[in-house]
């Protein structure tokens, strides 16, 4: 048995598909000592069919030609079963309408790891009912046979027979072409009378069945034909086959099919129409006209006289982009790959009058181009399809180099205008990466100056990883490097491949993989004889520049080398106005009990010029902070230095503790004598921590947004003043109440407003990020600011300043106040209320110096002012005592002699407190003094004989005792 196996597995290879089963079959019966046997297989859609049979009468076997799969016959339970059958003598396996010989019938399933393709069958002899191991090896067996027939090579065709004379026409009117259609569902099949005759099927006996179509297929043939019209109806697709057909005579004929698959609405297979003609006609001449034109290398196409396609070979199929069952038959013009050709019916008439005509077809998927010729001829037209791809691609570049050489003209034209007006070196860089890299089909652009013996990166370098931009920058002179060869040298050096680089430097070989550039221009940046850096131009592929295109690159870089000279002229002065600009803002903002802030400062983009934003945060006295941005006019080293006056100024003026609009009116005199053309514009805003409010006032600035605790967003509604320069005093005041934690978000115009977003947009959009945004870490928030309303974080025409700051109400805990009387007792009581509530803050060691300036502040004020009087204690950061009064007498330092009985209190008030001030209020005046809170380095200024309490009240003689 297992020799048997060994010997079939030793089969040489090529043998047909009718040859394998015929061996398996043969060595299965002779392996069960068997009477006989015969293998079916599967038709499409339906019954079995007998392919080879051996050791049986015709007559015998004649009943099981076609077998229905639902058949209790043993081949087609096998096959239902996906398994083994036996079915003895009797049983309802073996019943027929004739008398079998022998035992049995032993049936098995012909497959592998695939769906059953069919079934061998064995006529046992006297051993009966196989073994298993008979078993074992008929599985063997089939499997053999269907690894074998999937390798199996089609069948051979007929030799083609001496070539004779005929016209290309008449042997294709010759083929007869008959029509049939199959009904997948029910398994109805209809022929004409075409079919009839080429199936050799007489009418009068025609049974419309596809068990007829069946029978007639040639045994050999049946396996990869049935296949392929299994294929077909699973694909949804077209059917295909050429397979011989038995004729009445017992001879058999080519016959060559083609049919597609209909579905019906629910979308699954339903009929199957198509065509059959017998293909074994002698080999004349239009068998071998048809096979020259049918495998030329140009496509050929031809026309009857009512322009449907009769002919159309392999090259032409391709070019249409059409099978050739979609092709034969349809008007030329209609076909959807011929569409797009302007009056292709006109030219084909003019061709059918005599009249050649030619034209190119290009496909639009491919980019394959074909010239096609029409030439009449006596029974239509003929159409020759030439692929001139390549000449038309040819032509095409040398039109392209054509159109470049006069576009680099122009580019070099907008070159020079370009470098003309460029200012930095920024600048210079993206002109020659928009107007140089274009026309030479370039793709990188590196330039880097010379300091020293360093070589370092200018501007955005274009086309280069940022690994390698990272290692040459900074890189010191070196032997064998190319940059450094063209700058010793003064002259362009050229590289044309990635192998001509790594062996004229082989110390940096790895560029070329590294940046992925193939080829390179060196050209050294010179100006009066002196090489003070290098232009690289390089490509992705090898490329060996012309002569031309050398010459004009050398001159490029004389172009550039002038403009980047001028350029680093004025980074310098940039770099130097940039960092004025950053040393006039403030280096870090205060950290106050009263608000906290953080802010950002945008240069412009455009251009180089500095401008003039700026923001401030200026703690004053009594927990109150001021808050300040504004800008001036104008770009420029002179804005600057403005910008920087006037925050200086506005620092004097806050800490003189001047009301905000009075402090406005002094800005818009300093900037009034500057000049006609000196404009800006400013907010300042004055937050009390102590009553919950702030004043505003704005000179032509944008209004600021006060975010809520609950998220809502409003701005400031006023009528600003106008700009510092051009405003007439006095200027406006607004006053609000601010929840404590509120944000209070100034910004300078830049942030909301350009060329592409009016100031109402951008404040609304502004309005949406602050009302949704984490508002938890104010640097965040600025950053996220900035990215949501600026492109890129960047500004495009202007400076920004952004501050935000986040309010702190005082708590009514570290207040206190007290009104006084207007009489000299009021010193007495104000030292009192000094000592309780310091007592209650814990502040003993402040005690006796607080009630010492609470005295002496309250006496002035008796004497010298007028009511009512208050008195307020404030601890923060420090401990303020505050005195106010309906004067608007401001006290002053006096400077008394050895004899003056007064004058001294001011510096009394100034040895014992860290430091003092004034200021007017809305009702007269506040004199108030800061001292530090105790702490391990804080130093509190005491008198131990000084007892504040032995001061008899203002009017009143001491005790004599």
């Amino acid at each position: 048995m297992n020799d048997r196996l060994a010997l079939l597995a030793a089969t040489e290879e090529g043998l047909t598909e009718g040859e394998v089963l015929r061996l398996a079959l043969q060595h299965a019966v002779t392996e069960l000592n068997g009477l006989g046997g015969a293998v079916h297989l599967c038709g499409p859609m339906s019954a079995l069919r007998l392919v080879t049979s051996t050791g049986l009468p015709p007559a015998l076997v004649r009943g099981w030609q076609i077998v229905e799969q639902d058949s209790p016959a043993a081949p087609a339970r096998a096959v239902d079963r996906n398994g083994r059958v036996w079915a003895p003598h009797g049983s309802t396996g073996s019943t027929d309408a004739f008398e079998w010989p022998g035992t049995g019938l032993a049936s098995v399933v012909l497959r592998d790891d695939t769906p059953p393709v069919g079934s061998l069958t064995v006529v046992t002899g006297a051993t009966g009912e196989p073994t298993e191991e008979q078993w074992t090896f008929l599985t063997a067996v089939t499997a053999w046979a269907k690894e074998r027939m999937e390798q199996a090579p089609p069948p051979a065709r007929p030799a083609p027979e001496e070539d004779g004379a005929g016209r290309l026409r008449q042997a294709l009117r010759a083929v007869e072409v008959g029509t049939w259609e199959w009904d997948i569902k029910t398994g109805e099949l209809s022929w004409d009378d075409a079919a009839m005759a080429v199936y050799g099927v007489n009418p009068a006996e025609f049974v419309p069945r596809v068990e007829s179509w069946m029978k007639v297929v040639h045994p050999d043939d049946v396996p990869w034909t049935f296949a392929a019209a299994e294929r077909a109806i699973r694909d949804r697709g077209t059917f295909e086959a050429e397979y011989r057909v038995g004729r009445p005579d017992g001879r058999y004929r080519w016959t060559e099919a083609r049919a597609r698959v209909e579905l019906d609405s629910a979308g699954e297979p339903a009929r199957m129409i198509g065509t059959a003609w017998e293909s074994t006609e002698p080999r004349s001449a239009r068998d071998a006209l048809s096979r020259a034109l049918r495998h030329m290398s140009d496509g050929f196409l031809a026309a009857d006289d009512d322009w449907h396609i009769t002919f159309v070979n392999h090259k032409a199929q391709e070019v249409l982009g059409s099978p050739e069952e979609e092709l034969l038959g349809r008007v030329l013009w209609t076909l959807e790959s011929l569409r797009r050709i302007p009056d292709l019916e006109a030219r084909c008439r003019n061709a059918a009058g005599a009249v050649p005509a030619s034209f190119d077809l290009r496909n639009p998927d491919t980019g394959n181009c074909h010239h096609v010729r029409l030439v009449p001829v006596p029974d239509g037209v003929t159409l020759y399809f030439t692929d001139v791809t390549d000449r038309r691609r040819d032509e095409a570049e040398r039109a392209a180099a054509a159109r470049a050489a006069t576009e680099r003209s122009a580019r070099i034209a907008e070159l020079t205008e370009a470098l003309a007006k460029a200012t930095t070196s920024q600048d210079v860089v993206e002109a020659v990466a928009h107007r140089v890299l274009p026309p030479f089909d370039a793709t990188g652009l590196l330039v880097q100056a010379v300091e020293g013996d360093h070589a370092y990166n200018l501007g955005r370098p274009v086309g280069y990883p940022q690994a390698f931009l990272e290692e040459i920058d900074g890189r010191a002179r070196v032997v064998s490097d190319p940059v450094w060869d063209a700058i010793s040298a003064g002259g362009p050096l050229f590289v044309s491949s990635a192998e001509e680089y790594a062996a004229r430097f082989p110390e940096v070989a790895h560029h070329p993989a590294m940046t992925g550039k193939q080829s390179c221009a060196f050209l050294p940046l010179t100006v009066s004889g002196v090489s003070f850096g290098i232009c690289v131009i390089s490509f992705d592929q090898p490329r060996r520049l012309t002569a031309e295109e050398r010459t004009l690159l050398i001159a490029i870089s004389g172009l550039v080398a002038q403009a980047l000279e001028r350029a680093r002229l004025y980074d310098a002065e940039h770099t130097r106005s940039r960092a004025l600009q950053r040393a006039l803002l403030p280096q870090r903002l205060p950290e106050l009990p009263s608000c906290t802030a953080a802010a950002r400062y945008l240069p412009t983009e455009r251009g180089a010029a500095v401008g003039g934003d700026w923001y401030d945060v200026i703690p004053l006295s009594a927990g109150r902070v001021a808050l300040v941005v504004g800008d001036v006019m104008g770009h420029g080293l002179n804005e600057a230095v403005t910008m920087g006056r006037l925050r200086t100024a506005v620092h004097t003026l806050a800490g003189l503790e001047l009301p905000p609009d009075e402090i406005m009116n002094h800005l818009n005199d300093i900037v009034g004598g500057l000049g006609e053309d000196s404009y800006a514009t400013c907010l300042y805003a004055l937050y009390d921590s102590t009553a919950g409010t702030c004043t505003f006032t704005r000179a032509g600035h944008p209004p600021p947004a006060i975010v809520r605790p609950d998220r809502k967003v409003q701005f400031l509604e006023d009528t600003p003043d106008p700009p510092l320069g051009a405003a007439e005093p006095p200027f406006n005041t607004v006053e609000i109440e601010v929840p404590d934690e509120s944000l209070l978000v100034l910004f300078t115009d830049g942030l909301v407003e350009s060329s592409e977003r009016d100031a109402d947009r951008g404040m609304a959009d502004l309005a949406r990020l602050l009302s949704h945004a984490d508002a938890q870490d104010l640097h965040a928030l600025c950053d996220d600011i900035i990215t949501g309303l600026l492109p890129d974080g960047r500004t495009t025409g202007d400076d920004v300043a952004l501050l935000v700051a986040r309010v702190h109400a005082l708590p009514s805990g570290q207040l206190a106040s007290w009104p006084l009387p207007e009489v000299p007792q009021a010193a007495g009581m104000a030292r009192r209320h000094v000592r309780e509530q310091l007592t209650e803050w814990g502040l003993d060691e402040l005690t006796t110096t607080t009630e010492l300036l609470a005295s002496e502040l309250v006496g002035n004020v008796v004497r010298h002012g007028r009511g009512p009087v208050r008195l307020r204690l404030l601890r923060g950061t420090d401990l303020v005592c505050e005195v106010c009064d309906g004067s608007l007498t401001m006290p002053r330092v006096r400077h008394a002699s050895d004899t003056d009985e007064g004058g001294r209190g001011l510096q009394l008030i100034a040895s014992l407190s860290q430091r003092w001030g004034t200021r007017y209020t809305r009702d007269g005046k506040a004199i108030w003094t800061a001292q530090q809170l105790p702490g391990d380095d804080t130093f509190v200024p005491t008198s131990e004989a000084f007892d504040v309490d032995a001061i008899p009240p203002l009017g009143e003689e001491p005790d004599a005792g």
